[in-house]
């Protein structure tokens, strides 16, 4: 039953996402020279999971906050994982990378937030509709936006994967061999 109600919702909310982000995202991440990624509390959890397989498709990938993260520059791509659009924390770093020529990517259930103003592409997962991501028994402050995010993510790297014709085996022999 649990199941069932958690996929029933986030397949809702994508069904209700625009298809034409992912070839929108792809051509972006496609252009950068490199791609900083960062989210606060879960949906920096959900940028994680997004870096490291972009890291996995070869791809340049930095997380925002890492000891080794290199200053962003003019050319690269700022991805942004906020639920809001308006997390407090991040914003001052979206203004930082768009100040220095960085392409700036919101992921948000906001078309409209303080990010996306500033913003070169805004992926709004789900309709806008925040009542769409209302509160689901069982699934707790952000978990649809959060899960939903990650699906999209995922489908983009599928995405990139056929496009690109990555293989298993290449892509795990770039995986970390130091665990």
């Amino acid at each position: 039953m649990h199941q069932e109600l958690i996929l029933n919702k986030i397949s809702n909310v994508l069904q209700a996402t625009d298809d034409s982000l992912v070839d929108k995202i792809v051509a972006t991440i496609d252009k950068a020279n490199r791609i900083f990624i960062t989210g606060a509390g879960r949906s920096g959890l959900v940028s994680r999971f997004f870096a490291m397989r972009l890291m996995h498709s070869g791809y340049k990938v930095y997380m925002v906050g890492e000891i080794i993260t290199p200053s962003i520059q003019n050319g690269d791509l700022f991805i942004v994982i906020s639920g809001s659009g308006g997390t407090e924390t991040l914003l001052p770093l979206v203004k930082k990378a768009k100040s220095v020529g960085a392409q700036v990517a919101i992921v948000s259930m906001k078309g409209k937030s303080p990010m996306a103003e500033i913003a070169d592409l805004v992926c709004q997962i789900g309709s806008g509709n925040e009542n769409s991501f209302g509160i689901v028994h069982g699934m707790p402050m952000g978990t649809v936006f959060e899960l939903s995010t990650l699906v999209f993510l995922e489908a983009i790297i599928s995405h990139i994967v056929h496009e690109k014709g990555l293989t298993e085996e290449g892509m795990r022999a770039i995986h970390a061999n130091l665990e």
